[in-house]
C-alpha cells in the first residue's frame, strides 16, 4: 500500500491518496491462467500483464481465452481432416465395389445370355434327336 499527504494550500487540509499493487482479486486470476500455448507460434504467446493495471491483466485473460479457444478449434480441424481421409478412403473403396459389381452384373447378364442361348440349342437337338429317333422307333415297332 502506497500512501501519500499532501496539502494543497496553507489554509486547506491535508488531501490523503492512497493505493495499492497488491489488487490481489486479479493477480491470482492471472497467475492461474500464466500458461504458455504450445499450438500458438512465440510471437502469439500471450504477455504477462502489467499487474497493476486492470486494463492489461483483462487484455490478458481475454488474449489466453482466445489462447484456448484456438486450441480447441485447432483440435476440431485435426478431428475433421482425420475423419476427411477416412470418409475419402471409404469412397475409394466404395467405388472399387461398385466397379465389381459392375463386372459382376455384366457377366451375370453374359452368363444369362449365353445360357438362354445353349436352353435353345438344347432344345432344338432335342427335337431334331427325337425325329431322328421316331423314324427308328417305328420300324422297331412294326417288326
Amino acid at each position: 500500500m502506497i500512501t501519500s499527504t499532501r496539502r494543497v494550500s496553507p489554509d486547506k487540509s491535508e488531501v490523503r491518496i492512497a493505493f495499492s499493487l497488491d489488487d490481489t482479486s486479479d493477480v491470482k486470476d492471472v497467475e492461474d491462467l500464466s500458461q504458455t500455448f504450445p499450438d500458438l507460434e512465440q510471437r502469439l504467446q500471450p504477455v504477462p500483464p502489467c499487474v497493476s493495471l486492470r486494463e492489461s491483466v483483462q487484455v490478458y485473460k481475454e488474449h489466453c481465452r482466445m489462447a484456448r479457444e484456438f486450441h480447441q478449434v485447432k483440435h476440431e480441424i485435426a478431428v475433421l481432416e482425420d475423419r476427411k481421409r477416412k470418409l475419402l478412403a471409404e469412397l475409394v473403396e466404395d467405388e472399387k465395389v461398385a466397379i465389381e459389381i459392375a463386372r459382376l452384373e455384366e457377366e451375370f447378364r453374359r452368363l444369362t445370355e449365353e445360357n438362354r442361348n445353349l436352353v435353345i440349342v438344347h432344345n432344338e437337338r432335342a427335337q431334331q434327336l427325337e425325329r431322328l429317333c421316331l423314324p427308328n422307333r417305328t420300324r422297331q415297332d412294326s417288326s
